[in-house]
């Protein structure tokens, strides 16, 4: 099996842990990002609406979506993860640098390699998360969309690629700082419980895996949230005056949430996501992990 194939099975199995841990606390954080100021009083009184109107089943509302396109986006993003942190180790080795095999890369490397894994991945997640929140915030009684797929087609039919796409600029903006971040953190907790302990990587215990993801997921957070908050609002907002459009582009969507609802607004349904950011990212890199343990022995 290849060394890209394995990257990109691995990342797979961490994305659909991520989705499967994370999607009851994605719901909420979406709900109270695109929701109007005042609707809810905090994340429980979100959740305790949720549950009380929708059931238990609407905190896994369109979860296919997700599990589906965030299993591939993951696998996607370690795939060029792994394939820049390879060309880097390249580079290393013939210099001299970076250790015996030149993998112990530098923190702009890392970085520059989250920076990539970001851009290639947010070529599919935007599509994937714009169809996942539609659904999480339509109306429960009288839905407009029947699943992803009948979004997908009705979106299409009504504004075409570009429509599929809503929010694409603010979404590689957010992969892009996000996952340079996400990336240089964990890979470098990684190298340093190697260097202390003079292990490999695959001696690391998983349990540790859980902790730097967690480390990661927060780091991730603390840059990319208000960029994600409008992301959320973009992607909700109606396709042209005539359905609802508040926001001719993402800069007027900063000052228009800016001017009518505060600073506050762009970290709205932050407590939900830093909660859900430890086991869901801990997940991730214990999917990845495993997954990765396991394939290297085949």
């Amino acid at each position: 099996m290849s060394k890209t194939v394995k990257d990109l099975t691995a990342g797979t199995v961490g994305g659909i842990a991520q989705v499967l841990v994370g999607q009851p606390f994605d719901i909420v954080k979406v709900r109270m990002q695109t929701a109007p100021k005042g609707t809810y009083n905090g994340m429980l009184h979100c959740a305790g609406g949720i549950l009380k109107n929708e059931g238990p089943l609407a905190f896994y509302k369109g979860t296919l979506t997700p599990l589906l396109g965030i299993g591939l986006c993951v696998s996607i993003q370690f795939g060029a993860l792994e394939y820049a942190k390879r060309l880097f180790a390249g580079q290393n080795l013939a210099q001299g640098l970076g250790g015996e095999r030149g993998t112990t890369l530098t923190g702009n490397q890392l970085f520059a390699s989250g920076v990539f894994a970001g851009l290639a991945n947010g070529v599919v997640s935007g599509p994937v998360e714009h169809i996942r929140i539609r659904l999480q915030t339509q109306s429960n009684t009288n839905p407009l969309y029947n699943g992803p797929w009948d979004a997908i087609k009705k979106i299409y039919a009504q504004c075409g690629i570009a429509g599929i796409y809503k929010g694409q600029a603010v979404t590689l903006l957010r992969e892009a700082s996000g996952y340079g971040i996400y990336f240089l953190t964990y890979e470098k907790l990684v190298q340093g419980e190697m260097k202390k302990k003079g292990i490999r990587r695959d001696q690391i215990p998983l349990i540790n895996a859980v902790g730097y993801g967690a480390a990661a997921g927060y780091a991730l957070w603390a840059v990319i949230y208000p960029i994600d908050m409008i992301k959320s609002r973009m992607q909700t907002d109606g396709f042209t005056p005539a359905t609802g459009q508040k926001y001719k582009s993402t800069l007027d969507c900063v000052r228009t949430v800016w001017r009518t609802e505060g600073n506050g607004a762009f970290i709205r349904g932050i407590v939900p996501t830093l909660i859900r950011s430890p086991f869901a990212n801990g997940a991730t890199f214990v999917g990845f992990e495993m997954a990765m343990r396991v394939l290297d022995k085949l």
